[in-house]
C-alpha cells in the first residue's frame, strides 16, 4: 500500500471533498491520484461515462500544459495549484502555474494544414471542445474550465 500523496488534502471516506484547493507536484503518481479523486466524484455524483471521460481529459490536458509550459524553467517540484468544485449541475475547476502565462488568441491553430502532423499542440483545443466554458486570466497563467452536466434524455 502506498502512503497517502502530501498534496493531496484528507480524502473522506468517499474519497477526495467535492470543494477544495491544493498544490501539485509535478509527479505522476500525484497528479494521476488528483484526477483518479476527481473521476470517483464526478461518480459519486453520477454523471455519465461521456462526461467523466470529457472532465478527466480536460483535466489531464490542463495540468500537463501547467508543468510543461507554465513551469518551463522553473525548479523541478514547482508546484501548481488547482481548486475544484464538483456538484450535480457542474464540476469547475481552476489550474494556475507560477510562470510567466502567455496569450491563448496567439496559439497556432492545431487543424492548420502546417501543424496537422505535430504530435502537440492540441490540449487548449481538446479543452475547449470537452468543457462548457474555458477561460484564462490576463497574465495566461491561470486557466478556469467549467463542465455543465448534461440534461438527462427523456
Amino acid at each position: 500500500m502506498t502512503a497517502p500523496d502530501p498534496s493531496l488534502p484528507p480524502s473522506t471516506p468517499q474519497g477526495l471533498p467535492d470543494r477544495g484547493s491544493l498544490l501539485i507536484s509535478n509527479h505522476h503518481p500525484g497528479v494521476d491520484h488528483f484526477i483518479d479523486e476527481v473521476v470517483r466524484g464526478l461518480e459519486r455524483h453520477s454523471y455519465p461515462k461521456a462526461s467523466v471521460f470529457a472532465v478527466r481529459l480536460s483535466l489531464h490536458e490542463a495540468l500537463t500544459n501547467a508543468f510543461m509550459h507554465g513551469h518551463r524553467g522553473l525548479p523541478p517540484g514547482t508546484p501548481i495549484r488547482v481548486e475544484f468544485d464538483i456538484s450535480d449541475p457542474r464540476a469547475q475547476f481552476a489550474v494556475e502555474d507560477k510562470g510567466p502565462g502567455f496569450k491563448p488568441q496567439e496559439l497556432p491553430d492545431p487543424t492548420a494544414e502546417e501543424n496537422i502532423e505535430l504530435a502537440h499542440g492540441r490540449g487548449i483545443m481538446l479543452i475547449r471542445a470537452y468543457m462548457s466554458s474555458v477561460s484564462f486570466n490576463e497574465r495566461g497563467n491561470r486557466l478556469e474550465m467549467v463542465y455543465h452536466r448534461p440534461a438527462p434524455k427523456a
